[in-house]
């Protein structure tokens, strides 16, 4: 892992840096500008960046499950290629889950994946491992659920977690 990389909360001037990363990653879906506006304004507690060398490396996106506080919801994670293989998107997860953790008992973190994102399902295991509890799955979008082609997204919970992790 490169030691020059800072882990820190999204800001507004980053939106465009982060749409650029999403696009040039060329797997994850690209949402529209003005969500990663909110993103990075509205539900930025729960978004980090990795910067290094000014250079947005990577981005992880969540938010506090509504009426379920104690889930965060990982939605997207997106790391440069140059960057990959280093264990960065753990790490920006783990970034947003001792930030929010510090204010919320999260017992739980929700994401999904696509069945062919092999690499983001590597990172929830690899979490679970880390914070040494279960990891759960389940379809909960199917491909009729979509309107356009899509594959059907698997739903991963982790959880319960019962320790307090340092920053990595």
């Amino acid at each position: 892992m490169d030691s020059s990389i800072l882990f820190r909360i999204p800001q507004k001037k980053d939106a465009k840096k982060i749409v650029d990363l999403i696009k040039s990653g060329g797997t994850l879906d690209l949402n529209s500008e003005y969500l990663y506006l909110l993103q990075t304004t509205h539900f930025n507690e729960t978004c980090s960046v990795a910067v290094c060398n000014d250079e947005i490396v990577g981005f992880v996106s969540g938010y506090l499950v509504p009426n379920e506080e104690e889930t965060l919801f990982i939605w997207q994670v997106a790391v440069s290629s140059k960057f990959r293989g280093q264990n960065l998107a753990m790490q920006i997860i783990m970034d947003i889950f001792n930030r929010n953790n510090s204010k919320k008992q999260i017992k739980y973190i929700l994401s999904t994946v696509s069945p062919s994102n092999k690499s983001s399902q590597r990172v929830f295991e690899k979490v679970a491992i880390d914070f040494d509890t279960d990891m759960k799955s389940k379809t909960l979008f199917s491909l009729d659920d979509f309107i356009d082609a899509h594959e059907e997204e698997v739903q991963y919970l982790i959880g319960p977690i019962t320790q307090t992790k340092n920053k990595q």
